[in-house]
């Protein structure tokens, strides 16, 4: 992995060049990197039987999160990027950026060198690729939501292994669609600009913002966001989004396969829209009641809102902070929904709401009739009893990490005397759990953690890594079982 990552620093390195700007930083990080994952491949070698199994992937899983955003970091700290020179600071931007959250502690964006703003771009792009493969190769092995979390019909590994004969062909697969769809968002965002319906987006802002939008991440090159764009590019911006937070393989055997059948019975894609109906719904009325100049803008930042943060992409047209209660509480609540199954996007995710709704349903059903045997189905198929009993351990530790890390960032803020309610306190950690970015007060859409102290920072950098690597990795490593021998 490092070897690899050593060598996409060239990318900002050539956009350095470009620019006349200090290419240094980016060819030392490479370097250092790319010599750590020979040094480790050096020291480590081949060993026969030495497979890397269920019981070390968690180890692997939880480390691969934590060590990569740390060399991703180097480019800051070395170059002395203003707000980004102190390595707590680098490291917190360099994990947002490679788990697609998007949070930063850069209060004008504009102010960045535009190598360092590219290369915030790309570790998007990258850690939401990594997402995938990691989603598709490794959690299911783990048990982390299950494999049937990930497949079109929910019906065990039979799904996976008709999509392709092997894990690797399976990942090759979604890197040629991720590819696929990245040119295709750059290639529109492009044209608006060309075609003069919006000249503030050119070409670099185009690619930097489809790297973006892409990996559901949020980083922007405008402090603004999405906001110092034409409407145009907020409905480009906004498809995008809607179509990157499908389950993958479900874009892939719809897109490319041309299966268009398996659209018919998708119970998660439902659900999907109907959560992007019913909160787009409640945020327009809120936004239309408080007095929108036009119909088509209440529309547009409603919408956009909704599809934003609910995918945990974070991008923004408005300050949402001053919106009224309802709106406040509408976007909180889609910060814990996330987007489907085997997308780039954070959070709980659509699949274990459906699946937890029909845990519901059944329990109350087993209530009326105790002798009833009422397995579980999605997609006309049942549910494998393992996946559920993960889905709901999975959420439990999820809400309990969610509530420690607000509770900590209250507590912090209280000791530091940092100006910061309750509500804002678990916003953040809603938005970092989840992957989302943005929170609410100082930390929202035109806002930045830079208030929070270093203690603070640190707790959000944590719930972030724990939301990317879905919690249970991390708490296995917990267990004083996972150590014996």
């Amino acid at each position: 992995m490092l070897k690899w990552v050593g060598l996409t620093f060239m990318v900002p390195a050539a956009v350095a060049v470009g620019y006349a700007e200090p290419v240094w930083p980016f060819l030392a990080a490479g370097g250092l990197t790319g010599a750590a994952g020979l040094l480790l491949d050096q020291i480590t070698g081949e060993k026969r039987g030495a497979a890397v199994g269920p019981r070390e992937s968690f180890l692997v899983v939880a480390l691969i999160w934590l060590l990569v955003p740390a060399f991703g970091a180097l480019p800051f700290v070395m170059g002395s990027v203003p707000q980004l020179s102190r390595p707590v600071d680098a490291y917190f931007e360099a994990l947002s950026g490679f788990t697609a959250t998007g949070a930063t502690l850069v209060p004008r964006i504009e102010e960045l060198p535009r190598s360092m703003l590219f290369w915030r771009q790309l570790s998007h792009w990258l850690g939401g690729m990594g997402i995938i493969v990691l989603a598709v190769a490794v959690l299911p092995r783990l048990r982390v939501g299950g494999r049937q979390l990930l497949q079109s019909e929910l019906a065990g590994p039979t799904e996976i292994e008709r999509f392709a004969e092997t894990i690797r062909e399976t990942a090759r697969r979604l890197w040629r669609l991720y590819a696929g769809l990245t040119a295709i968002a750059m290639l529109a965002l492009m044209l608006v600009g060309w075609t003069g319906l919006d000249p503030e987006m050119g070409v670099y802002d185009a690619v930097a913002h489809a790297l973006s939008v892409v990996a559901l991440g949020g980083f922007s090159t405008r402090t603004e966001s999405a906001a110092a764009f034409a409407p145009v590019t907020q409905y480009v911006l906004l498809v995008i989004m809607v179509v990157a937070g499908v389950n993958f393989l479900r874009l892939y055997r719809v897109l490319v396969q041309r299966h268009f059948y398996v659209l018919k019975s998708d119970e998660e894609l439902r659900l999907y829209l109907a959560f992007f109906a019913l909160a787009s719904t409640l945020l327009v009325l809120e936004l239309l009641a408080g007095g929108y100049a036009s119909g088509e803008e209440a529309f547009r930042t409603g919408v956009f809102h909704a599809v934003a943060i609910m995918t945990t992409t974070g991008f923004a047209t408005a300050d949402y902070t001053a919106w009224g209660p309802l709106a406040t509480m509408t976007l909180l609540l889609l910060m814990f929904v996330g987007a489907s199954a085997g997308s780039t996007g954070g959070s709980i995710k659509v699949i274990r709401h459906l699946l937890l709704f029909k845990l519901v349903r059944r329990e109350l059903e087993q209530t009326i009739h105790r002798e009833a045997v009422v397995p579980v189905r999605a997609n006309g198929v049942v549910v494998d009893e393992r996946a559920l009993r993960s889905t709901v351990v999975f959420v439990l530790l999820y809400l309990l990490t969610f509530a420690l890390g607000g509770l900590g960032l209250v507590v912090e803020a209280r000791r530091g005397g940092t100006d910061l309610a309750a509500f804002e306190a678990f916003g953040a950690a809603a938005a970092c759990i989840g992957n989302v970015g943005p929170a609410f007060g100082f930390a929202g859409p035109y806002g930045s953690f830079e208030p929070f102290s270093d203690l603070s920072t640190l707790i959000c950098t944590a719930l972030m890594w724990l939301g990317r690597v879905e919690i249970v990795p991390v708490a296995v490593l917990l267990m004083r079982s996972y150590w014996r021998t």
